[in-house]
């Protein structure tokens, strides 16, 4: 029996590489691309990425989007209720699994499949515990294409490049070549989940601040902040062609 499921889309080269490799899998049935998105700016979650870029991927990809809208900066409880509220609608359309692309966060995975058993849904981790440099060269020798949309403040030199063996190599040697503890997130734009390549081009480049998150987990999803802390990051613009 196929397992029915949802794909959390964050638009990157890790859902884009996870997505792959469960769309090569029988037992598999996504039914739609999941992606939270700020309903202040319209743009995804964390990664900054205009909405009308979340809708090309989602039409080149030929999977219905399932947007969960949230406020700027949601506390734990809004966001966990918020996706509740969702993951039960979606159990009543016969949804069974929720897929993610983490790679080795083991809090963040915990919590996932917290959330998840509360809902009665289980998580699939196509990724997990892969090594990331194994994981950003098949991506690349797939031939799949991925631009920098956001960076911690000490790289913003990265933001709107896109990602290359060369840059990888340029990368300061605590940095993750995948960026799976947050250092950067991208924009997926071409590859061989795509029907065509995604135009854009680069935008001008805007440094933020806010207040930091107390845990991995919640970088992951914009929420549950510490107001002692500030940390920035540098978006670009990514528009559409």
């Amino acid at each position: 029996m196929k397992h029915k499921a949802i794909f959390n889309w964050s638009g990157g080269k890790d859902s884009a590489l996870a997505l792959y490799h469960c769309l090569r899998n029988p037992d598999i049935e996504i039914k739609y691309l999941l992606t939270t998105v700020n309903d202040a700016v319209n743009r995804i979650s964390m990664h900054g990425v205009r909405e009308e870029l979340l809708l090309r991927q989602a039409e080149e990809i030929g999977i219905p989007l399932y947007q969960v809208r949230l406020p700027e900066m949601p506390d734990m409880k809004t966001y966990d209720d918020t996706m509740r509220r969702h993951l039960d609608h979606l159990k009543g359309e016969g949804i069974t699994h929720s897929i993610f692309g983490d790679i080795f966060l083991q809090d963040l995975k915990n919590y996932r499949d917290q959330r998840l058993a509360e809902a009665g849904l289980s998580g699939i981790y196509p990724l997990w515990q892969r090594d990331t440099h194994e994981l950003i060269n098949e991506f690349l020798d797939l031939g799949f294409g991925t631009v920098i949309a956001c960076t911690q403040e000490r790289l913003g030199e990265f933001a709107g490049r896109e990602l290359s063996r060369e840059l990888i190599a340029s990368l300061p040697a605590d940095v993750d070549v995948c960026g799976e503890n947050g250092e950067f997130h991208t924009y997926a734009f071409k590859g061989p989940i795509f029907k065509n390549e995604i135009k854009y081009s680069v935008g001008e480049k805007v440094f933020k601040t806010y207040k930091a998150p107390k845990s991995a987990d919640d970088t992951c999803n914009g929420s549950a902040v510490d107001a002692s802390k500030l940390s920035g990051f540098w978006y670009a613009d990514l528009l559409p062609a």
